[in-house]
């Protein structure tokens, strides 16, 4: 017998919930075998079966238990058959089956016809026998020689009148039968370690910071006719789509860089500068919001950045995302802009001192030189803590976005303007 304890998602915490059992009591496991989704107050992990045997679950889903406390225990003396044999059998049992039905079917086609037939017949005057008809119209048929069957087989077609008569009589059932089918029932659940820490996070958050929002507007063009123009080419040669993150987070990492006291954060008295740019992206996932950290936006590529997020956005949502991944962001940019949101003030993400919003993407008239145009517009906001971000700091940092946006060259001088570099000023 071994034991499977419940192990420590990191150094803080000690307690856990045991979520859901993706097993049963009793069930054969393979080794390496997802057995149950822990929920901390900081991520979710999946319990692991170290051995394959017959599982017996120690303790039931929706219980908060210690770290290193026994979950269940593996009988490894019980041989487990393989998958791989276990499905080839079936397969072949379902082929043998198969073939014996079809033989069956064809066997003999003269009989199954004709027994068809009446049964045909049969199931024609039973929905026959279902026509209502006045008393006056059965005796006329009665007197000319006439069944329901010759009389509905002799229509020719129905009158609107007709139509109108069912459509009111159908409808009319069908609203007190939805009227007699209201559920005013109430549903209650357990929230999560996962959403409870989450719910203290964002009370703190606005209680323990002079939280203040900024806004501005993107043209999108430059952006668009990019991905328009080298998705193919990206895709060939990366592996990957290129997406509108990947410009916000490369062009937010340059213009943090430039501006390195939105980067900041307060540390008591203290206030802490990274030299680097860590950038934690919002993801929605099943379990809640997660935040995974990409390292070193200003160093990476375009491509780069795709990459990272594309692996740490699959790991967030199967639950299969550690600690790490997600700590030491100096950054936040959550996209509201996928559910439709035109404008949010999005919430800091303690300790870290703003965050990036952005937003869905709508033409709008927009005046280009003394002309009004329709453009792909974007608004962005950007939340900051005012105790440490000056407005100069965060409207400079959202112009400087704005402008690696609508000029994507200027990634190549770090977020200056081009000509600036070139011209060396």
């Amino acid at each position: 017998m071994i034991d499977v304890k419940i192990p420590s998602p990191g150094e803080s915490i000690s307690e856990v919930e045991l979520a859901t059992w993706l097993i049963s009591d009793g069930d054969l496991v393979h080794k390496d075998q997802d057995l149950a989704e822990i929920e901390s107050d900081k991520a979710t992990l999946m319990l692991n079966a170290p051995q394959s045997g017959k599982i017996s679950i120690q303790v039931e889903a929706g219980t908060t238990v210690s770290v290193g406390e026994v979950a269940c225990r593996i009988d490894t003396s019980v041989e487990v058959p393989d998958e791989v044999e276990e499905v080839d059998v079936d397969e072949v049992e379902n082929t043998e089956e198969e073939d014996k039905e079809k033989a069956a079917d064809t066997s003999e086609p003269e009989k199954v016809t004709s027994k068809k037939e009446p049964d045909a017949g049969k199931n024609k005057e039973v929905e026959n026998e279902k026509v209502r008809s006045t008393p006056l119209a059965r005796e006329k048929m009665k007197a000319a020689g006439l069944s329901v069957d010759d009389i509905v087989a002799g229509l020719k077609k129905l009158s609107v009148s007709d139509v109108d008569a069912v459509i009111e009589g159908v409808s009319s059932k069908t609203e007190v039968s939805q009227n007699r089918e209201i559920d005013r029932s109430e549903k209650r659940e357990k929230m999560s370690q996962l959403r409870r820490k989450l719910s203290q996070r964002l009370v703190s958050v606005k209680n323990e910071t002079a939280m203040l929002t900024t806004f501005n507007e993107v043209d999108m063009s430059a952006v668009m006719k990019t991905r328009k123009g080298y998705q193919e080419q990206f895709v060939d040669k990366h592996g990957v789509k290129l997406g509108f993150m990947s410009f916000f987070m490369k062009a937010s990492a340059l213009a943090l860089k430039l501006r390195p006291r939105v980067n900041s954060m307060l540390d008591k008295e203290e206030v802490v500068t990274p030299q680097y740019v860590d950038i934690s992206v919002a993801v929605q996932t099943p379990k809640g919001l997660m935040v995974p950290v990409i390292r070193n936006v200003d160093k990476l590529s375009l491509a780069d950045i795709e990459k990272e997020l594309k692996k740490l956005a699959e790991k967030a949502r199967s639950g299969k995302i550690s600690l790490e991944e997600m700590s030491g962001g100096t950054f936040t940019i959550t996209n509201g802009g996928v559910f439709g949101s035109m404008l949010s003030t999005p919430l800091i993400n303690p300790p870290q001192s703003a965050i990036l919003g952005m937003h869905n993407i709508v033409e709008r008239p927009v005046a280009v030189n003394g002309k009004v145009e329709v453009r792909p517009v974007m608004y962005i906001a950007l939340s900051y803590d005012h105790r440490l971000i000056d407005g100069k700091d965060s409207v400079g940092f959202l112009m400087d976005v704005k402008k690696m946006l609508e000029k994507p060259e200027a990634f190549l001088s770090a977020g200056n303007d081009p000509l600036k570099a070139i011209l060396e000023l």
